[in-house]
């Protein structure tokens, strides 16, 4: 099976490669930014925007006049600035043809989002990861689990560390089908979720224990003077703690799905309006600090990696108003009840679990 995997190792660069990367990130910053001026003076003028590929053109004659800087960083960055910029562009368009609400390309600051991406001449060498025009960089971590062709090399600095993704073409061996038991998943907030086994996974609420810290946090950096070097130094520990937040999620999220894809050989989840869901004002910070739709990304690829299958239920099944006994159907179940009542064969148990068991019955 020939996959597209991603490997991401946590670099190591010494002085003068830190200078170069951050001169790459600043390079496809001004890029991107450059090419999207460039397309709202098109629109203003009522003319079409211009392809990845007239872009670059135009990048080549802007760049031997005003930016001598290009040649010290690879030629590959403002490159891919510009394919991104082109994709954005469709992805906006396709959103208003389609009717969903996709934001319009904004222009990149120094600090909210300091990347670049590499292709070309890429090797991954023991505890090394050969890149253009920056050489060796030293690696945290052993390369020793990296398989694949690469593809591409995405450089990102997330507060004070620069990390890189190595996207690659690799075989995969087929997987043999899990002989597991059929699960159902039901997504809630007292647990991060319940399944039809009677199991309970609970979450780190990684957000809510560092709710206090990052609220004073918050209010300390805004009270430093703009431009002072007390008010860089707090940004940066800001940027760490939301940091060390979201990996807390994400290895949660991680370890979950792979224990479920390689023990379940069906797993049936609700196809939920995350972004409806958003909108309530007394929920939404708690949602968004579960983690659901990316929970249900990676089930989706790693069910297709360790041999087991992925359902998702339709989006207004009502899994909680029905009972997993007889099938009632419950015309009013208010958010608060958390323990439901079957008004026709009187069973009684937790609101979750009935859920979770109505999304296995799908399975059968």
């Amino acid at each position: 099976m020939l996959i597209h995997q991603a490997y991401r190792y946590e670099l190591d660069p010494n002085a003068g490669q830190r200078v170069l990367l951050a001169k790459h990130a600043g390079t496809a910053r001004f890029a991107f930014n450059w090419g999207l001026a460039l397309c709202k003076e098109r629109l203003e003028r009522k003319e079409p925007v211009p392809h990845a590929a007239e872009l670059h053109r135009l990048w080549n004659v802007f760049k031997r006049k005003n930016a001598p800087w290009w040649v010290e960083v690879s030629k590959c960055v403002p490159q891919e600035a510009l394919r991104d910029l082109d994709r954005a562009f469709r992805n906006f368009w396709r959103g208003r043809r389609e009717g969903r609400p996709t934001g319009f390309p904004h222009f990149k600051k120094r600090g909210g989002h300091d990347g670049f991406r590499l292709t070309g001449s890429i090797h991954v060498l023991p505890r090394h990861i050969v890149l253009p025009r920056l050489g060796a960089v030293r690696t945290k971590e052993s390369t020793d689990k990296f398989r694949g062709r690469v593809l591409s090399a995405s450089i990102v600095r997330e507060a004070d560390r620069w990390y890189v993704s190595l996207t690659v073409e690799r075989e995969r061996p087929n997987p043999v089908p899990v002989a597991g038991p059929v699960v159902g998943i039901d997504l809630g907030l007292s647990s991060f979720a319940v399944l039809s086994d009677g199991t309970a996974l609970q979450s780190p609420r990684a957000l809510e224990r560092s709710l206090r810290r990052l609220q004073r946090t918050s209010k300390a950096h805004s009270r430093k003077r703009k431009g002072s070097n007390n008010r860089r130094k707090s940004a940066m520990r800001l940027a760490r703690l939301h940091r060390r937040i979201r990996n807390q999620r994400r290895d949660f999220l991680h370890k979950a799905t792979t224990e479920l894809a390689r023990t379940k050989s069906v797993i049936v989840v609700e196809d939920l309006n995350v972004r409806g869901m958003l909108r309530n004002r007394h929920l939404s910070r708690h949602i968004a600090d579960a983690g659901w739709s990316e929970f249900r990304r990676m089930l989706a690829y790693k069910t297709i990696w360790y041999g087991s299958r992925l359902l998702v239920a339709p989006r207004f099944f009502a899994s909680s108003k029905t009972c997993s006994i007889c099938g009632a159907v419950k015309e009013h179940l208010a958010l608060s009840e958390r323990i439901y009542y079957c008004d026709a064969c009187g069973a009684v148990l937790d609101r979750d679990l009935n859920a979770a068991r109505n999304l296995e019955n799908l399975a059968a």
